[in-house]
């Protein structure tokens, strides 16, 4: 009786949740077969120590890009943006901006208000709404609602936005035809693969990740590529840019 306690508490208890368990005690599992590593900050993060994680690694990899919050809604600029986003700029990181979605208010004024707070260069990562929340919303609202964001702001910048989401939230709301032009950053925990069979460029695949300088979790992803492909995914890049860096991936 014990022995069949002990399976179906494992079973049901321990063995779903074991890879946050690994997390949160510092034994990590990175996902197999990438090797494109970054991380996403916000004010949660505190104080970042940028000489430490400019030489800091991820499963024996530099970090090599990081994706910060912005903003919030239609007046929440993040406590630390403006500071972490100059930081992970002055220390060579491919730098990226979120703007976190509220439901309840208006799409096009949350979208306007990230352009007035965020001003990204060439080099920069495209854009990214995050749209995890669905509020008093219907399906169809979300979906008009996400696009009314995205092409605000891809008219602002030219260039697609990149949409966040978690792995059921994109199921069940985000998974129109009409956003499949969008490059897709999935948040998917304590698994060992990826579970979402569409493109995907980004992969958010724990939130009790460490690295050296930050104190406590910080969420951990992978890039879905090359260096070159990356790279290439920034804002600006021409052609003659593109076939530079090619030329630099072929040499390393």
């Amino acid at each position: 009786m014990l022995a069949a306690y002990a399976f179906v508490f494992y079973y049901f208890f321990v063995s779903p949740t074991s890879f946050r368990w690994k997390g949160i005690f510092g034994e990590h599992k990175f996902p197999a077969g990438y090797s494109i590593h970054g991380i996403d900050i916000s004010h949660y993060q505190g104080e970042i120590d940028w000489d430490r994680l400019r030489n800091a690694s991820i499963d024996g990899t530099p970090v090599r890009f990081i994706i910060i919050k912005a903003t919030e809604g239609l007046s929440m600029l993040d406590n630390n943006f403006n500071d972490n986003f100059f930081r992970a700029r002055e220390n060579n990181f491919i730098c990226g901006a979120y703007h976190f979605f509220v439901p309840s208010v208006p799409a096009k004024s949350q979208a306007e208000y990230f352009l007035k707070q965020v001003h990204l260069q060439a080099g920069d990562l495209p854009p990214v709404l995050d749209f995890e929340q669905k509020g008093t919303l219907s399906a169809q609202e979300i979906k008009k609602a996400a696009l009314t964001w995205l092409q605000t702001v891809e008219a602002a910048y030219d260039v697609k936005p990149i949409i966040y989401t978690n792995y059921d939230f994109k199921l069940r709301y985000l998974s129109d035809s009409v956003f499949n032009e969008y490059p897709y950053w999935i948040a998917h925990y304590y698994v060992d693969t990826l579970r979402y069979r569409g493109p995907w460029k980004f992969w958010q695949h724990t939130d009790a990740g460490r690295v050296d300088g930050i104190k406590g979790d910080v969420d951990l992803n992978i890039y879905n590529g090359s260096m070159y492909d990356l790279q290439k995914l920034t804002i600006g890049r021409s052609d003659e840019d593109e076939l530079e860096l090619l030329d630099e991936e072929m040499d390393i």
